[in-house]
């Protein structure tokens, strides 16, 4: 015992030293720095050699079950690299060989096989100690770096309840963090994911004292009466509307103490009728003093939107040349194909705004905003309106049967209004832009950013409300479930997973826990009642009706929902647009244009009968490098890692993985050498899920 003690004991020391040490890793904080750019200054790996790539490192979690995924960014600090598993789990490994230093455990030695997502974590040091800050589910931990134990004196042995000090009953609401917040000093500022139906909790920004969990802070999404946006809301909207959330991160300005926070739609993402208005400070990328929360400025992408077009990506710090001179700026994506680019300090456009207008939706009682702003610069880096000329040509029936369901649907118009006949969203509900956000080369001031076209369809549809008590399970699932994982309960993957197959995956008491109080998007149902849960729990492992006595059986009281997910396909499954299916761009922030832009990804099927090219849906971010490459894997179907040049967009290196890896890669420095380290865990696309952490670099 005493030899394993002191084997441990050397082992933590070693730990340690690494992070105490800090020799500059230049990937300490998730996407490359505080104002993520995804910009690595290493130029060992080059377009010359960059073909002489290997796998230097593999760690195997071992933790990938049907459905799971990671998509984290990770750090390094010292030759200590810190990321996530598929179970979600924070884990330490040696940075130079993959070699496992320590694990932290948030369930306790339960098994866990939820829906979470995590895109990283956040580090603060106080010149000693280090602690690592990520989200499991509504719980935010405290974790130190040298040994992966909870820090004590951070909320309650450790962590915090990020549902409580919303104004709502922590029980009734689901709150969680699927992407690292942003340290300024000795506060974490971070955003939140939430259900997006209703009952939704309110989207505030918190900052957190790093050492106590204390909060110090809140910036109200959805103001409070009398606030400065809350005239753009309904009389009663902070206790009865939610959404308007920071789930796609934050970024940071340093030197000014600036947080500039992406948020995303108000619940309920396709009908607002109930929260007439434009709805500030939802679909904005909102600029906040980081010392106070305070509103510096504002910028509203989408006025009321009904189409699902949260703001994506944390945004990228920039500079652009303006009349011969640079200007510290902003730049943000979006789910549209737009590039806004902000002054930092006043939030004046670096390219004009136009208005487009749009028509009023048909749907009963809903409300529309005569007009959405757009830039007319950069032009659009995905495309934004479908016609019949737009659509596949895989096969000439491929092509007929997809053009017979247009013109069934409505289309055309950028902002065409969610109808109950059907209307295509394009680019889709997953893009153009997505989470991984964009790079910046700030010797060439190009972005990068990797876009889907992918067109999707949603259609509205009357909301059925079971009787109060003596409900059926079969309709409470209809009317509280079947929104989103559908009537026959085959889910929208990867999105909205499939419950066929729950008994197999969950306990009772784990579904129980999961209808009770939510997860990720999905709302908490606990004002159902807990006859009412244990019904619908039973339903969903055994497929058994038994009436719910007792309890309130109708969560949502909104009258339309919506049929589902669903991407806009031809018979065969594949895009009902014709290709490229996904893209990689590089767009020139001085003169408002496109550089270059090339298919990213392919279809293995297809490629395999000739059809090369065609792009892929991807998730996950590029990096750029001093070098002269762009890293990026995220393509879901085709398993590879790749390397661009950066100049001209030609391919120049890609490798197989185990799993796909739709995750942004981290460059870093240990041990002498640089390093390209991918999450590869699959899951999206009904690809196999696994949990492997693969690191590349030249030969020694």
């Amino acid at each position: 015992m005493m030899r394993v003690r002191l084997i441990l004991g050397a082992v933590l020391a070693a730990t340690t030293a690494m992070v105490a040490a800090e020799p500059g890793s230049l990937w300490e904080v998730a996407g490359g720095g505080p104002g993520n750019g995804k910009y690595s200054p290493l130029d060992e790996i080059t377009p010359k050699n960059v073909a002489k790539l290997e796998m230097a490192w593999r760690y195997d979690t071992g933790e990938g079950f049907p459905g799971s995924e990671m998509q984290t960014n990770p750090i390094v600090i010292g030759t200590s690299l810190f990321a996530i598993t598929p179970k979600q789990r924070l884990i330490a490994l040696d940075a130079t060989n993959g070699r496992l230093l320590w694990k932290f455990d948030p369930h306790n030695g339960e098994d866990y096989k939820g829906g979470s997502r995590n895109r990283g974590l956040a580090s603060w040091s106080d010149g000693r100690r280090r602690t690592l800050f990520y989200a499991v589910g509504p719980r935010l931990f405290a974790i130190d770096a040298a040994d992966g134990r909870p820090v004590a004196g951070f909320g309650s042995g450790g962590a915090i309840d990020l549902r409580e000090g919303l104004g709502r009953d922590p029980k009734t609401i689901s709150v969680s963090a699927n992407s690292p917040g942003v340290v300024w000093k000795d506060l974490l500022i971070i955003g939140s994911a939430l259900a997006e139906d209703l009952p939704a909790a309110p989207g505030d920004i918190r900052a957190y004292d790093v050492r106590t969990g204390a909060l110090r802070w809140s910036f109200r999404t959805i103001p409070a009466a009398g606030e400065p946006g809350s005239e753009t809301w309904p009389a009663n909207a902070r206790t009865s509307s939610g959404g308007a959330n920071s789930w796609a991160g934050l970024t940071l300005d340093e030197a000014r103490g600036l947080v500039f926070a992406p948020t995303g739609s108000a619940a309920f993402d396709f009908w607002g009728g109930d929260r007439p208005g434009n709805n500030l400070y939802a679909n904005s990328l909102v600029a906040l003093d980081a010392a106070t929360g305070k509103r510096i400025w504002h910028f509203q992408t989408v006025r009321h939107d009904v189409w699902d077009r949260d703001l994506p990506a944390a945004p990228t710090l920039v500079r652009v040349k303006r009349d011969g001179k640079l200007i510290d700026a902003v730049a943000q994506i979006t789910k549209t194909g737009f590039v806004y680019v902000f002054d930092r300090v006043t939030g004046r456009p670096l390219f004009p705004i136009g208005e487009l207008p749009v028509k009023p939706s048909d749907v009963p009682g809903e409300w529309s905003a005569p007009s959405q702003p757009y830039p007319l610069a950069p032009p659009p880096f995905a495309r934004q309106r479908l016609t019949e000329a737009d659509l596949t040509r895989r096969t000439p029936e491929a092509h007929a049967a997809v053009a017979s369901r247009l013109a069934r649907l409505r289309h055309g118009a950028l902002f065409e209004p969610p109808s109950l006949q059907g209307t295509i969203v394009y680019p889709g509900l997953d893009g153009g832009g997505e989470w991984g956000g964009a790079a910046f080369d700030p010797a060439t001031r190009l972005l990068y950013v990797n876009a889907n076209e992918m067109a999707w369809v949603v259609r509205l549809l009357a909301r059925e409300t079971p009787q109060q008590g003596n409900a059926s399970a079969a309709s409470l699932y209809q009317a509280n479930c079947a929104s989103c994982h559908g009537e026959d309960r085959t889910g929208s993957p990867p999105q909205v997973p499939a419950l066929t197959d729950l008994g197999a995956r969950l306990r009772e008491a784990q579904v129980r826990k999961t209808i009770r109080e939510g997860s990720a998007r999905m709302p908490a149902f606990a004002e159902l009642g807990e006859d009412a849960i244990g019904a619908l729990a039973a339903f969903l492992l055994t497929g058994e009706d038994r009436h719910a006595a007792a309890g309130t059986v109708a969560s949502n009281r909104l009258p339309f929902t919506h049929d589902g997910y669903n991407r806009f396909l031809d018979p065969d499954g594949y895009a009902a647009v014709a290709p490229p299916w996904g893209t990689l761009s590089a767009i020139d922030l001085d003169r408002g244009t496109i550089r270059w832009q090339v298919p990213l990804g392919e279809v293995p099927a297809l490629a395999a009968k000739g059809m090369k090219g065609t792009g892929s849906e991807n998730y996950g971010g590029p990096v750029v490098t001093a070098g002269g490459l762009v890293f990026i894997g995220a393509t879901t179907l085709d398993r590879k890692l790749r390397a661009f040049d950066k100049k001209t967009g030609t391919l120049l290196w890609e490798t197989l993985l185990p799993f796909s890896a739709t995750a942004t890669p981290a460059v870093y420095r240990a041990g002498g050498r640089q390093f390209v380290v991918i999450a590869a865990g699959g899951g999206k696309a009904g690809q196999p899920s696994g949990g492997s952490y693969l690191a590349f670099a030249l030969p020694e």
